[in-house]
């Protein structure tokens, strides 16, 4: 996107950056009730997707708003901006019903949905929708193939009741860091979505894609990312595990730099979560907005 001035910052030109329309890991589901406000601000300020959390249950991480309902009332309240799950957790989902689902939303949205995916960690949620935790893995391949069958024009079996606009269905991220999960995405995804990498990290497992993706006859998948950012002059609410988004004390110097050595190792797409409070979200959006958006 061109920057203030219309040039543009060669190191990150073509990486798209995303954001979560609340922050990390709110408190109290109050905080969830201003995501229309900053989904339209994010649209406005320039942001190519907005990203959606998956729980089923208020966990440690707090209250979450189910995310493909949650989308489906921003694709109403919006006009451009793409909007993405990152990620649900498949194998808690019926794959017929998601299947149309996602095909309605996609339709509706005029194509701008994405649906990522992943396996899911917290047992207590499995329990509650009686899916057995030790068989996440297999039935997310078993419902991925199900989606990708299901939103086929020509499909053989049943029909779903919302065919989608985007041909052979929308986008498909594929989550996790596992073999299982890369091969997963070489198999199902039309880009492998990872979290909170560093630029090392994330060449070593683009090249462990592209090998799989090779051993497999089948072309690559893209690469996303999603990770934290709490920018300079803003307060921690809570403290995300792992990397954060142009290190410990970050600048809008740091962010680019470690953006722009991202997409040198293969990414096209980052999509952040901010973990400031909700009284200071509006102005974190503007300052990636002017930070870091207008340089992408």
């Amino acid at each position: 996107m061109p920057g203030a001035g219309g040039a543009l910052t060669p190191a990150v030109t073509g990486l798209r950056i995303g954001v979560a329309p609340h922050r990390l890991w709110a408190a109290t589901e109050s905080e969830l009730d201003g995501v229309l406000e900053h989904a339209r601000l994010a649209e406005r300020l320039g942001f190519d997707h907005l990203i959606a959390g998956s729980h089923l249950l208020d966990t440690e991480l707090g209250p979450t708003l189910e995310p493909v309902t949650m989308l489906a009332v921003i694709a109403g309240a919006t006009s451009r901006i793409r909007l993405a799950t990152s990620v649900l957790i498949l194998p808690l989902y019926n794959p017929v019903v998601l299947a149309n689902q996602a095909a309605t939303l996609d339709r509706l949205s005029g194509g701008r949905f994405t649906l990522g995916v992943g396996t899911g960690w917290h047992a207590g949620e499995f329990e509650a929708v009686g899916s057995p935790f030790g068989e996440r893995g297999r039935r997310t391949d078993e419902y991925l193939a199900t989606l990708r069958t299901l939103w086929e024009k020509d499909s053989a079996t049943v029909k779903i009741a919302a065919a989608p606009s985007t041909p052979g269905g929308p986008e498909v991220w594929v989550g996790g860091g596992s073999t299982a999960a890369l091969r997963r995405a070489v198999r199902f995804g039309d880009a492998w979505h990872g979290s909170g990498l560093d630029p090392k990290a994330l060449r070593e497992t683009h090249i462990r894609l592209r090998d799989l993706a090779d051993a497999a006859g089948r072309p690559e998948p893209a690469v996303t990312v999603g990770g934290f950012l709490v920018p300079p002059g803003f307060d921690t609410a809570v403290e995300a595990p792992g990397h954060h988004l142009g290190g410990a004390r970050p600048t809008a110097a740091s962010v680019l730099d470690e953006l722009g050595e991202l997409a040198a190792a293969g990414a096209t797409a980052y999509s952040l979560w901010l973990p400031v409070p909700t009284a200071q979200f509006a102005d974190a959006l503007a300052w990636v907005a002017e930070q870091v958006v207008a340089a992408s």
